[in-house]
């Protein structure tokens, strides 16, 4: 097989492949809402994380507080 035959049959064989896997209007409308959903789940997986790991911090500011001012009052200071 030529170099030029083989190349012919490589364009031949992406056509026929091409015809075969193509997504009719409403697949690729489908796929499309399916990624889109997928990207809008991760979106959210992220800010929940993300403010979860802001209100633990809060917490931790807020307990270490409570703490510093329950010993000093036990320590006499008002």
């Amino acid at each position: 097989m030529s170099p030029e035959e083989r190349a012919e049959f490589i364009a031949e064989l992406m056509l026929h492949i091409k015809a075969v896997n193509s997504l009719t209007d409403d697949e690729q409308r489908w796929v499309r809402m399916a990624i889109e959903k997928e990207a809008q789940s991760i979106s959210l997986r992220k800010a929940i994380i993300e403010k979860t790991l802001t209100s633990l911090i809060w917490m931790l500011v807020v307990g270490i507080g409570y703490i510093i001012l329950d010993s000093a009052k036990q320590h006499g200071f008002k």
